[in-house]
């Protein structure tokens, strides 16, 4: 099972990275722990992880109208982790694109 799926690099991501420094939020796989997502996060970046706050996102409702007739649908759903790191420590993302 991959724990972490994929950094999130959103608006809202950065504006809490420039206000809190040490903050870092990733997309992770739902049934993980948080005890999971932080010994996959000091792995990966070699960091060590203070605290892990996760949440549960349930995907949204989409409907949109076509020539044949509406169309439902629904996005996926997902899981964030929001990683405090120790003071003075950072993760790149960019380093291994």
């Amino acid at each position: 099972m991959e724990i972490l799926i994929k950094p999130l690099i959103t608006e809202k991501m950065t504006a809490i990275t420039e206000k809190y420094p040490s903050r870092y939020g990733f997309v992770v796989d739902k049934k993980a722990s948080k005890r999971q997502i932080k010994k996959a996060v000091e792995e990966m970046y070699d960091v060590s992880v203070e605290s892990v706050r996760t949440m549960n996102y349930m995907g949204k409702r989409k409907v949109r109208y076509t020539k044949t007739g509406f169309r439902e649908g629904r996005s996926s759903s997902f899981k964030k982790a929001i990683v405090t790191v120790a003071e003075g420590e950072t993760i790149d993302f960019y380093s291994n694109v």
